[in-house]
């Protein structure tokens, strides 16, 4: 089962559809600390690494540039692939952005459906944010999921039958909501006639709890404290950071207080640290303020204004986290977020592991940027905060290999 990533980022789609089962041939980002990223964690692990095409270099590109540079070549794959999977920036249809109608980024779905008609995959997974479905303001146009759906399902040589809705990642036993748009999409001609396909997302939910079953996480929602209280710096301590000079990082640890940081920890080799567990530096009037809001504020919701004027805090979206409850979203910046018993924000690897990435895989680059410098970089929490979480994505993995299998003959 062969697929390619469009809009790979770091990894965790890719990552996510491996663990099912699929094999990768090559994904494309054109950020190159992404890119740096996944090709680190891919090229490391032989049960990971791509089939990647010698007419393809193995750098950072865009979908545009492998169009205008390869367009014969994609041609060649007809019928050599099984799945393309991705999603287009999403900055520009996002509710917590300015949802530019402008946007350059939101043409990149033209891209995507461009790319699909050359290689004509049996199957499309689509991932977006919930934004991605509702128009614009004033404007009386389609979505840009309809949109999608639309172009995919009258494609000129036949389309795709297209099953779509707004899923919460925490389905999938990913510690926060998290809701996004997922089309699956299956080619039309591989539905027999007078066949009428069976709507995977009518059943999701079954699906769903059964994936939690066989990873351990049925029963609930998994909660904050679930995810990350191995780390906590008041049980595990802290030590020099091995990456930046001048910082801490909280001492790793192999003992486990729950199945889902069992699940996390499990592929890391023996003797090895996860890495991305540098602290941040708070200003000692920082962590006044923190150690306050967490001593007197509501946890796992957004400070109030009354909150945030007294504590000076300009942001309008700061979250104390609940450790009984689900996470809030992650977003690309570190300082959306407080932890929930000590004050300060969360580590890198704290978020990665509320998105699910699992504790051997490795975040490269800076750990934040600023100014105008965030245009062009992209840099570990950016990286975290922009992917599909693994789990989700191999759970919607599993469902299309399922898929795949009822069409065998």
């Amino acid at each position: 089962m062969r697929f390619i990533d469009l809009f790979a980022g770091c990894g965790g789609l890719s990552l996510g559809l491996s663990k099912a089962g699929w094999k990768g041939v090559f994904a494309i980002e054109k950020n190159a600390d992404a890119f740096k990223t996944f090709s680190y964690n891919f090229n490391r692990q032989k049960t990971l690494r791509f089939d990647w095409p010698e007419w393809l270099p193995q750098k950072p590109i865009s979908t545009s540039e492998l169009l205008e540079q390869h367009r014969e070549d994609l041609t060649k794959l007809r019928g050599e692939i099984d799945l393309i999977a991705g999603g287009p920036p999403c900055q520009g249809f996002s509710f917590a952005g300015r949802r530019r109608v402008d946007d350059p980024r939101n043409k990149l779905k033209n891209e995507y459906i461009e790319i699909v008609d050359i290689i004509r995959p049996k199957f499309l997974v689509f991932e977006n944010v919930k934004g991605f479905t509702a128009k614009f303001r004033g404007s009386d146009s389609q979505s840009h999921s309809e949109q999608v759906v639309e172009k995919l399902e009258n494609l000129n040589r036949g389309g795709y039958q297209t099953f779509s809705s707004v899923l919460d990642a925490s389905l999938f036993g990913v510690p926060q909501p998290r809701p996004r748009f997922i089309l699956v999409a299956v080619r039309s001609d591989l539905i027999s006639d007078g066949i009428e396909m069976v709507d995977p997302m009518k059943s999701i939910e079954q699906f769903a709890a059964k994936f939690r079953e066989q990873k351990k996480l049925n029963g609930h929602a998994i909660s904050v404290k679930e995810a990350i209280s191995d780390l906590e710096v008041t049980i595990s301590g802290t030590e020099d950071s091995t990456d930046t000079r001048g910082f801490k990082q909280i001492t790793y640890g192999l003992k486990t207080h729950s199945e889902f940081q069992r699940l996390m920890k499990k592929g890391l080799p023996t003797g090895k640290t996860a890495n991305s567990l540098r602290l941040a530096r708070h200003r000692p009037e920082t962590l006044l303020r923190f150690s306050e809001i967490l001593k007197t504020c509501p946890k796992g919701k957004s400070l109030p204004k009354e909150f945030r004027k007294k504590h000076n805090i300009k942001k309008l979206c700061f979250t104390p986290l609940h450790p009984d409850e689900l996470s809030k979203t992650i977003t690309t910046l570190p300082d959306d977020l407080l932890h929930y018993s000590e004050p300060r924000i969360l580590t890198v690897r704290e978020c990665a592991r509320l998105q699910t990435f699992p504790d051997w895989f490795e975040f490269l680059g800076k750990y934040t940027t600023g100014g105008a410098r965030r245009k062009q970089e992209c840099p570990r929490y950016t990286q975290v905060g922009n992917a599909v979480p693994p789990l989700m994505a191999e759970g919607l993995g599993v469902l299309v290999a399922k898929m795949q299998e009822s069409f065998k003959t």
